[in-house]
């Protein structure tokens, strides 16, 4: 038989219900408040039908750019050749989340303002820069306890 090349084919996993998430969507799903701007996850609900998007944008991230009562437009850019085009889907709001994505970055810059702030009030300075991992500090092993220890090979015996 010739390949099924239809909207959902090769969906089997992707279009899957997590463990203990099957049936009905719960109705936080739908008090979730979305302004135009906010960065989403696209992840497909296969309980909803309607609205659902290509299979091309599940686990995409994209910015909302329109809100309407049931849905929202969100712009997602796609790799179509050599350049990047921009997409707008218009998804239900079972379809969507508010990505994690900025959340390290946001909670880094209220932090790095309390501790300017602090600092000012001391009258130091203060680095805010992330660094990498320095190399571990140097140490010296004491021979005292941890001797050398000298390793021979059991001889090999038969017990036949």
């Amino acid at each position: 038989m010739p390949h099924s090349f239809g909207m959902r084919a090769r969906t089997r996993h992707m279009f899957k219900r997590s463990f203990k998430n099957k049936g009905m969507i719960p109705l936080s799903t739908y008090l979730i408040t979305y302004r135009v701007g906010d960065i989403v996850d696209i992840k497909a609900n296969a309980a909803q039908q309607k609205g659902m998007p290509h299979k091309y944008y599940h686990g995409r991230t994209g910015i909302v750019y329109n809100v309407t009562p049931s849905s929202v437009g969100v712009i997602v850019y796609k790799v179509v050749g050599n350049r990047y085009m921009e997409k707008r889907v218009n998804l239900r709001v079972e379809h969507v989340k508010h990505s994690k994505c900025r959340d390290d970055f946001l909670n880094r810059v209220k932090s790095n303002a309390a501790a300017k702030k602090e600092a000012k009030a001391k009258g130091e300075t203060v680095l805010l820069k992330r660094l990498p991992a320095a190399p571990r500090e140097s140490r010296t092993i004491s021979t005292e306890n941890n001797l050398p220890l000298t390793l021979a090979p059991v001889a090999y015996d038969t017990t036949i």
